[in-house]
């Protein structure tokens, strides 16, 4: 492998670890932040399950088929565009005004997640 190439892969791993990061952090973030989300959406803790459930069946129904994507499109490509709707589903989720409008941002974070 040139240097050139050894360098731009140095940080592959570092790119990497913050997205599992990123896809741990968001799958039990909302457990902590429940309370105060339903408060703001006057809802009661017990009825955002579904905001839960949504993302973590997403993703669960998905990796199967990122990695047929990853195959077919290139790794990079794939993780760019997962990243890109992440980020858009997390920055919808906090403008969500309702419950419904946050199952359904959740479920745009599990495609990107």
């Amino acid at each position: 492998m040139t240097s050139k190439k050894a360098r731009s892969m140095a940080g592959l791993p570092w790119i990497a670890a913050m997205a599992f990061f990123m896809q741990a952090l968001d799958a039990t973030i909302l457990n902590t932040a429940l309370p105060a989300i339903a408060h703001s959406l006057n809802r009661s803790p017990l009825a955002m399950q579904s905001a839960i459930i949504s993302y973590t069946l997403t993703v669960a129904m998905l990796i199967p088929v990122s990695g047929w994507l990853a195959d077919r499109f290139g790794t990079r490509r794939v993780f760019m565009v997962a990243v890109s709707l992440f980020t858009l589903g997390s920055l919808a989720c906090a403008l969500s005004s309702s419950l419904s409008e946050l199952v359904i941002f959740r479920v745009v974070q599990g495609v990107g997640g």
